[in-house]
């Protein structure tokens, strides 16, 4: 990355201030100074591991901007917990008590983040894993973004629903072997194709839900990854492959006659948790297009512009796209999947790579509109990590799709909720209104509260 000498001048300005580049430079060596005290038992919630976390808070040094008071301590917990604190030892028992159903999914535990849930709906999808009328939970601090997920629902609704449609599945896991040569990388290669299916039945060894499907090898050199594709049932799978393949990795520093000097579980090439152009040669998670045909006079009630106009706006989004340099053309997939995905317990960091497709629209002959979205990157699930956890799992409830057996739904749900994302923000940035609808809905005083009856 480059900046004109004009640009890192004024970012010098803005960084000394009233001081001195000295100054700057004093504040960015390292410090040996002793540490404060740090926390242990990563995985306790014990009470007595509560209470220590929270006195090594509020031991720190103060500072105007960290608060570790019983005022911050309230704040991580619900509020009928955080009513009954009035000292360190009361929010300690509280958040212990609050935190026992997180034990398997949080290290060094103090309490729980609350984020507001709207709902988007109904959302009519008919999909070849799941049909019906959905109300989406979302979790998001963005004012407009429920709204705006809730037209576009409403509008494909309207019309007669969605088309959904999975394409593909499969999660990848791809360990990366260093030999000293690119001959003993061939020789290895040689021995690799006979073994398929000893990698499955190794793969097997280690999941009741997983399987594994397909093996695919690149070289580089004297490197050779090894990109392995699993089912994983109704979880995300993103452990489940990984002990597999790690499985499969000691398999092979065991058996294979042309042993790797060195063996990485992961190589960076599986494009696990980033966008990457591979994407679409391919699937990571569940591959779904979502797609539906909307009358011109539809349009024009529902988001005041036209078919023809919409059309002539997504070509020049595509083009400023192509110049941009993104990995796919997009609205603005991330919004609604990462408020899909922290309500329903799905790991949110995924959303990274989810959030990279296609989205498509087209005039028809009769004046109507053609919107299609194509997501390959979806690694959803409705079983396994953070979906069992009280407010994700009454999410999924909302939706009817708790549990084994829905996953596929979930992400025919997912591409649907992309799709009304899509057709409401391009109809209002078509429409001129993008900006008047965020001035009204995120500048809007808030309500006032109201008392609660004593």
């Amino acid at each position: 990355m480059s900046t004109s000498s004009q640009g890192a001048a004024a970012h010098l300005q803005r960084l000394v201030g009233e001081g001195n580049l000295d100054s700057v430079l004093q504040r960015l060596k390292p410090q040996h100074h002793p540490l404060p005290a740090r926390f242990t038992g990563a995985t306790s919630l014990s009470r007595a591991s509560v209470e220590q976390r929270w006195g090594i808070l509020a031991a720190a040094p103060a500072s105007p901007e960290r608060s570790t008071t019983i005022a911050a301590a309230r704040a991580v917990l619900d509020p009928a917990s955080a009513a009954n604190v009035s000292g360190a030892a009361d929010a300690s028992a509280s958040v212990h008590s609050n935190l026992a159903p997180y034990a398997r999914n949080i290290e060094y535990a103090v309490g729980t983040v609350q984020l507001p849930i709207g709902i988007a709906g109904p959302l009519r999808i008919n999909g070849s894993c799941t049909a019906g009328d959905f109300y989406v939970p979302l979790a998001t601090t963005e004012a407009a973004l429920v709204a705006s997920y809730q037209r576009g629902a409403m509008l494909i609704s309207e019309a007669g629903g969605c088309a959904a449609a999975l394409l593909a599945e499969g999660v990848t896991r791809a360990p990366g072997l260093v030999f000293e040569t690119v001959a003993q990388a061939g020789a290895f290669i040689a021995w690799a194709v006979t073994q398929e299916e000893a990698f499955a039945v190794v793969a097997a060894s280690t999941t009741r839900h997983g399987r594994l499907t397909r093996t695919r090898m690149t070289v580089e050199g004297n490197h050779v990854y090894l990109s392995f594709e699993y089912l994983t049932g109704d979880a995300a799978g993103q452990n489940m492959v990984t002990l597999a393949t790690d499985a499969i990795c000691d398999y092979i520093v065991r058996c294979a006659p042309i042993k790797p000097r060195r063996i990485f579980v992961e190589a960076n090439l599986s494009g696990d948790k980033k966008a990457c152009t591979q994407s679409f040669q391919s699937v990571r998670g569940k591959k779904v297009c979502a797609e539906v045909i909307v009358p011109d006079e539809l349009i024009r009630k529902r988001l005041h512009t036209t078919a023809a106009d919409i059309a002539e706006y997504w070509a020049m989004t595509v083009l400023g796209g192509v110049i941009s340099g993104t990995i796919g053309v997009q609205g603005h997939y991330a919004n609604g999947l990462a408020a899909l995905f922290i309500a329903t317990g799905q790991d949110a960091a995924c959303v990274s790579e989810a959030a990279v497709g296609i989205t498509r629209f087209q005039l028809q002959g009769d004046g109507s509109l053609y919107a299609c979205v194509t997501l390959p990157n979806l690694i959803v699930g409705t079983v396994g990590g953070g979906t069992g956890l009280p407010t994700q799992a009454a999410c999924l409830d909302i939706l009817g799709l708790r549990g084994a057996g829905h996953a596929r739904s979930l992400a025919e749900v997912a591409a649907a909720l992309a799709l009304a994302g899509e057709l409401s923000i391009v109809g209002a940035l078509s429409a001129g209104e993008f900006a008047q609808a965020h001035r009204k809905l995120a500048r809007r005083a808030p309500a006032p509260s109201t008392p609660s009856a004593a």
